[in-house]
């Protein structure tokens, strides 16, 4: 159950004309912890971690661009170059700087590109899951026409997709529970509730964008990703799960490119490593922001 004294507050910013929408917890005189989720995921996954947090820092959850209550984009791809302009535009709203991130899978990418593009507002890092460069090496290997001809074909065909409806709340918690076999009941009761909408004919549908499923074919290169990692000049955990995803930051050999970077497999979870083992997550967490955080 949650403490209903530790409910956030909600509140919204504009980048790039987008009103973005994002959580508060705790004082603002603590220092700030800034909670990036996953794609097709929502501020509300990072519950649990705030409410364990909130006492001792100042936590900050958005919902990135195209994601749960955040606005669409509308004519542009959801590339990392413009959910980073996001965040940089959030740290220097709200002043949260020096900032502690922590940022699960394309959340996790995100956080590490900024604290590599602006390492002087970043205290400390915490990468969960987080999708490596090696998709960046992977996606370079094709010719630049080949990826701008996916792209277009990939964007025509989630334009032609209608968003799915489900006649039941219930219905939408299977599919959920369908697709993250980890979770708890509780824990995808939650995600769902907070991750679902209901439309005017009594349906529900997902609240995220399907625009968020196609990339844009241009963005930071392998090399270029790498030599940004390689500019993060404050201490680094990274989280990955033994059942986890393939090709996570500090796997295939990333590990190099952070400086001060440190690698903890944690066993028997999945790629929602901060649900499916929730204690060992928040104490590897809390021990390294006792550390680090400023």
């Amino acid at each position: 159950m949650h403490n209903p004294i530790l409910r956030p507050t909600s509140h919204s910013y504009f980048s790039q004309r987008l009103k973005l929408h994002y959580l508060e917890w705790g004082d603002i005189d603590k220092p700030h912890v800034l909670l990036i989720h996953g794609v097709q995921d929502h501020c509300r996954s990072w519950d649990w971690t705030a409410e364990a947090l909130a006492q001792e820092y100042h936590v900050i959850a958005p919902d990135l661009r195209g994601h749960g209550d955040s606005e669409w984009a509308r004519g542009s791809s959801y590339g990392s170059l413009e959910f980073i302009y996001d965040i940089a535009q959030l740290v220097e709203q709200e002043q949260l700087d020096p900032v502690n991130i922590i940022g699960h899978s394309l959340g996790g990418m995100i956080a590490c590109l900024f604290a590599g593009t602006f390492p002087e507002r970043v205290a400390s890092l915490i990468s969960v899951e987080g999708v490596g460069s090696y998709w960046q090496k992977l996606h370079g290997e094709s010719s630049p026409t080949s990826r701008t001809r996916e792209w277009v074909e990939q964007s025509r065909t989630i334009a032609a997709r209608i968003p799915r409806r489900y006649t039941e709340l219930p219905d939408a918690l299977e599919r959920m529970k369908t697709s993250n076999p980890h979770l708890s009941d509780e824990h995808a009761e939650h995600l769902t509730v907070h991750g679902s909408h209901r439309n005017e004919d009594g349906s529900y549908s997902w609240k995220f964008d399907n625009y968020t499923h196609a990339w844009s074919p241009f963005g930071l290169s392998y090399d270029e990703s790498n030599q940004v990692h390689e500019a993060i000049s404050c201490p680094t955990l990274l989280l990955n799960a033994k059942q986890g995803l393939e090709h996570r930051t500090g796997q295939d050999g990333s590990l190099k490119f952070f400086r001060q970077g440190t690698l903890i497999d944690i066993d028997e979870a999945g790629h929602w490593l901060h649900h499916d083992q929730f204690d060992q997550f928040i104490d590897e967490t809390r021990a390294f922001l006792a550390e680090h955080a400023r």
